[in-house]
This record gives structure tokens, sequence and C-alpha cells, in this order.
């Protein structure tokens, strides 16, 4: 027996009704590259959506049409967010901080047929413009209409000539495609994402929860994590949906510009990634006074795994709140949040980091389960296994693709790669990747949970643990470190300081302090590019 509701399709374009109907008075701000201010309206944004819609559609852009973008966070790459659905196009955004033959292989492979790139990212599409099959090149300025090269096409221009009036929703279905990423290419070549109109709408749904991101229309939500990093987290759909104001810091993403706008637009929620946060840490420590940050109530951090000595710093001396939540580009990203339960409120302060820390509970509608040699692992906080998830907003396969089957199970979840345990609760603790966790006489060895500890020390500023070969023991942990200090710290000093937290064979046999850690355009470690490094390395032979 069927139930009687209504069949109403979950797509895109309604959330911009629902914008220009109930908060159509809301600010959207960009800090321009000259550091100016652009503020318009909901109402104005909702027009030049629709204007960006035409406008494509005048070009011969049709439904499932790829459209990609390259730029930073500002309020024309928020309209192409909507802009683009609302033609029937698949937004695609283009990483600009992967290599030049990286983007132009990622572009092609989609079948862009059309590209919107910043004025100021002019230099680096010409270094691929060539390698495109794209048909035309739209400009997008934050300033003075820039010389434009032969044959591109001027954004505003466009906007101004197209009629709002002629726009008309297009008939979509909500599987149909609305967004695409790709992975950044760690295992293999980068392989694409295809959302649906579907999964974003209900992604964007699940922000607002309470428990999640708990984005509503009294956020002023603060986007540091790029527009082109798995569709900037999916906020600035939830933003849009819910009425939240919304501040781009577009490409000025210094401690100090970040941090005057966090004060300036009272600010209450912001994200990225762990390094801006330890940058933004260390500028707060060094200019205690300078900033009100009483607004801000939640710093959600991810992408990578934030270390515990950040969480307690950030809360301890400016009273900031960093929550940590957990996704990839396959769960759009939201995977799981990490908010201390009302049950844990009598527990002690180490306690309560120690939860906080960990990757949290999934979402609504996400499942779980750490799968070890074909067997669920128990919600134990002791047992290991890879995580597996499925949901509505999980990918169920990869674009026009033959790589990666192996990431997806015959019984329909997805294979994360992460390593990890699941407490009674169901806080889930990554371990590590598959592929970096150390094997050591047959036992795991956690280069997360040394990496964390390790940027807890006074002298460290980061690190990063890889595996080294052993004769012995197969291979052991070799410590690469970043430090601030003249005298870097020696092995027996870093040794002395792990040895409250970890047993005797987790320790690493070896240091070595770089002046950089090499990381991928999302601010991970790049471990791949340090083994290589490190390949051939020597350890002594020990007990």
């Amino acid at each position: 027996m069927r139930g009687l509701m209504m069949d109403y399709p979950l797509t895109l374009p309604p959330l911009l009704d629902r914008a220009e109907q109930l908060f159509g008075y809301r600010e959207i701000v960009t800090r321009r590259p000259d550091r100016s201010v652009h503020r318009y309206q909901i109402a104005d944004f909702v027009d030049r959506s629709r204007r960006l819609a035409v406008a494509l559609q005048d070009l011969g852009v049709t439904r499932g049409d790829r459209i990609a973008t390259l730029g930073w966070n500002h309020q024309q790459h928020l309209e192409a967010y909507f802009g683009i659905p609302a033609a029937g196009a698949v937004l695609h955004t283009l990483n600009l901080r992967l290599h030049p033959d990286d983007i132009s292989y990622i572009a092609n492979h989609a079948g862009d047929r059309i590209i919107l790139v910043d004025d100021t990212l002019l230099p680096l599409l010409e270094r691929f413009h060539s390698a495109l099959s794209t048909e035309h090149i739209i400009v997008m300025s934050q300033g003075d209409k820039p010389e434009l090269p032969r044959g591109m096409l001027d954004y505003e221009e466009l906007l101004a000539a197209a009629d709002p009036a002629r726009y008309s929703p297009p008939l979509l279905q909500e599987q149909d495609a609305a967004a695409m990423c790709y992975t950044s290419g760690t295992t293999g070549m980068p392989k694409g994402v295809l959302y649906s109109h579907r999964s974003m709408v209900l992604h964007a749904m699940a922000l607002a929860m309470a428990d999640l991101f708990a984005i509503g229309e009294s956020t002023s939500y603060l986007p540091v994590v790029p527009m082109f990093h798995v569709n900037s987290w999916g906020t600035p759909f939830s933003c849009v949906m819910m009425g939240a104001k919304q501040v781009l810091p577009g490409l000025n993403l210094d401690p100090a510009s970040i941090c005057e706008l966090l004060a300036q637009e009272n600010v209450t929620t912001t994200a990225g990634v762990p390094t801006i946060w330890l940058s933004i840490l260390e500028h707060l420590d060094e200019n205690p006074d300078k900033y009100d940050l009483s607004a801000l109530e939640l710093m959600l951090v991810g992408g990578a795994a934030a270390p515990p000595s950040m969480i307690e710093a950030f809360e301890s001396r400016h009273g900031l709140n960093v929550v940590h939540a957990w996704g990839m580009t396959e769960t759009s990203p939201l995977g799981s949040v990490s908010h201390v339960g009302p049950h844990h409120e009598n527990a002690s302060a180490d306690e309560r980091l120690a939860l906080r820390a960990k990757q949290g509970r999934m979402a609504p509608l996400v499942e779980i389960r750490a799968m070890n040699d074909g067997e669920a692992v128990p919600w134990n906080g002791t047992s290991s296994g890879e995580l597996e998830v499925r949901g509505p907003w999980v990918a169920s396969e990869y674009f026009d693709s033959e790589q990666g089957a192996e990431f997806f199970t015959d019984d329909g979840w997805f294979r994360t790669g992460d390593i990890v345990t699941i407490d009674s609760d169901g806080y889930i603790e990554i371990r590590d990747r598959a592929k970096d966790v150390i094997k050591s006489g047959g036992e795991w060895i956690s280069s997360i949970a040394l990496e964390n500890a390790l940027m807890g020390h006074p002298s460290i500023t980061e690190a990063a643990v890889i595996a080294i070969r052993h004769p012995k023991w197969i291979e052991r942990p070799l410590a690469v470190i970043v430090t601030g200090d003249a005298t870097p710290p020696t092995l027996a000093e870093i040794r002395t300081y792990l040895e409250p937290y970890f047993a005797a064979w987790w320790l690493p046999d070896a240091v070595e302090v770089v002046d950089q850690i090499p990381r991928t355009s999302t601010g991970k470690f790049k471990k791949r590019d340090l083994r290589k490094q490190f390949d051939g390395y020597q350890l002594p032979e020990t007990d």
C-alpha cells in the first residue's frame, strides 16, 4: 500500500524561490581582491542567478551539460552555484590548487562545455587553455573590467543582457545530476563524483540540523573552506535555503584578513581545514586583544584530523569552540560531526576533549560500519576496521570511470579507506588511512595518533609520521617534523615526550627535520611524496 503524499521532486531551483520569498533582505558580503567589500542582498543574488541561467541557455547550454568554475569564494561564484543547476546544467568546480595538467585532464574528462573563471586566475588558465575542449570561457571580474583575451566573454555583460523574466525553471527530476567534484587523486587519477539534485537538497537540510552545522536564518557564516573543495562542504546551498548571511573572503585568506572579517561581520559560524586554523591560532596568540570574536559560536574543522592541542588551545586561550567534522568528496561531504552529547556533560575536561578530537557520530540517514577481514567489528572503541558508509548523499560509483570499483562493496557500501574504531556511543575515531597505517611486527601503529601528539610539543609546528622499512619488524615509524626552534628536539626528547601516551613499541625510531611538509590542494599531508623522499631510509635494527 502506497502512501498518499505528493510526488514532489527534491531539486535546487525551489531553494532560490524560498530565499527570494522569505530572505530577500539578508546580506551576502564579499571581500574583493583589492580588500574592498561588496555587499548586496539575497533578492539581488536570486535575480542575478536567474540571469545567469538565461545567459547560459542562450549560449546553447542544455540539460546535463557540465559547466565548470575556476574561482575563489565570492558572490559571482555563489551565483554560479545556483544559476548553473537552474539552467538544468551541472555545476563542476575546478580545484585551482592542482597542477595545470591535472586541471585540464579533469575538465576534459568531465566534458566541460563552458568555464567561468576569475580574472585574477587568467594567468593560471593560460597555462592549460590550449589543452581544453571547452566552447566558451566566461570571465568573472571583481573590480574594473579587465582587457579580455580574444574570444572570451564578460560575465557582467552576459548578465546585463539576460532578461530574468525569460527564466523558466527546467523540468528536472530529483535524480538528475546537479553538481560534480573530483577527488584529489591521492590514489590513481582524479575520479569524478556526480551529485544529484536529491542528494544535494537532503545534504543541505542535514547541515541545518542543530546537532550538525546548525545553519539558520540567524547564522552569519564565513567559509574559509574553498568553494572548489567539495562544494564548500555543501554550506552555500544550506545557507541560501535557510537565509543565513554569507561572508565570502575571496582570495584574501591570510590570518589577519580572516580575523578582520570574523570580527567586522559578527560571524557566528566558520569552517576550514586544520592548517588554516593553526595559522589563525598563532595570529590570535600574537594579537590576543585585537579582534572581538564574541559572536563566533562554532569553528568547524575537517579535511584532516585536528590536533587535540589545537582544539584545547582555542578554547582555553580564546574562548572559541572548535568542532570536528568528517567527510569525503564521495559523501558530499558530510559524514559525521563530533558534538559532545548530553550524557557526557559530567565528563572530565580531558574526557570531553578526547571526544571532541574524534570524528564524531554519523549524520542522520548516514549508516556506518567498520570491517576487518570481511566481518563487522564491534562498537567497543578498541576494535579497528575500515570504515564503510552508505546513505542518500553517498556516491554509488564514479563518473565515467573504470577506476575505483574496489571502493564499492557488492552489498552497497562505500569503502572509505579510513581505519577507525567506533565506541559504544557511536563516536568514530580515525586511527589512520589504510595506506598510511604502520604495520610493525604484525601490529598496527596509527600515524595520525602520533602526529596529533607530536603537534602538541611546544617546539613542533607540523608533524607527519610514515612507515620506514625495518629489517626485523618490517615497518617502523619515522617522524618528519617542522620546528620553529633553532635547535630542534632530539629523537630522545621526542620519545620522552610521547612515552606517557603510547606503548613503547609505538614510539618513532627516527626523526627528520624539514622546512615544510608537502600538502595536497586541500591541506592534507602528501605522505606519498614523503615516502618517495625517504625511500631507502635505513633504520638500525632494534629489539
